[in-house]
């Protein structure tokens, strides 16, 4: 029963990784949409509002809670990972990575109305911060130790300083054309 809850964990954290993914990338076509003109903007809108509303509340939101039953399934059934430094390690970056949801959440809300909070550099940036959390846990997933921490840490920040200077540099081609 445990590695059938395991399996169907894994496939359900891909699916909501997959929708927070897209979710933002959405994001990021919704805003630049959102600065056109007419008819444009309003065909756009309307229709990436509506790819927003089904990956949203079709794959994101039922994978996050699907997610979030599964683990609490696993750790009742195998409560001695609760033992492990590691897993409180990755629990932490799992709450943050719940936390990084109902912020996608909160932006969600705003373009379904329309309203740009964020530019499309700061979506795109925010993008990456997904990937971050998904690097982290993997590695104390995979690892299953706390890894030494000045070297986690420093990989962690050198991960996400490259993950800043791909942006500017695709930022950077992107307005060359």
């Amino acid at each position: 029963m445990y590695l059938y809850l395991k399996s169907l964990h894994i496939i359900f954290v891909v699916t909501w990784f997959a929708g927070l993914f897209y979710i933002v990338r959405l994001f990021i076509y919704q805003t630049e949409a959102l600065q056109k003109t007419e008819p444009e903007k309003s065909i756009l809108h309307n229709q990436l509002s509506k790819m927003a509303r089904l990956l949203w509340k079709v794959i994101t939101w039922p994978s996050a809670i699907i997610t979030l039953i599964l683990a609490s399934s696993l750790l009742i059934l195998q409560p001695f990972w609760l033992q492990q430094p590691f897993m409180h390690i990755k629990l932490t970056f799992v709450f943050f990575l719940y936390l990084y949801h109902f912020s996608c959440h909160y932006i969600y809300k705003k373009l379904q109305k329309g309203e740009i909070k964020y530019s499309s550099t700061q979506l795109r940036i925010w993008n990456e911060v997904a990937t971050l959390f998904l690097v982290a846990v993997v590695f104390l997933i995979v690892l299953k130790n706390e890894l030494n921490w000045i070297w986690g840490t420093l990989g962690f920040i050198s991960f996400g300083i490259l993950l800043m200077a791909a942006i500017k540099i695709y930022k950077a081609l992107r307005e060359k054309r």
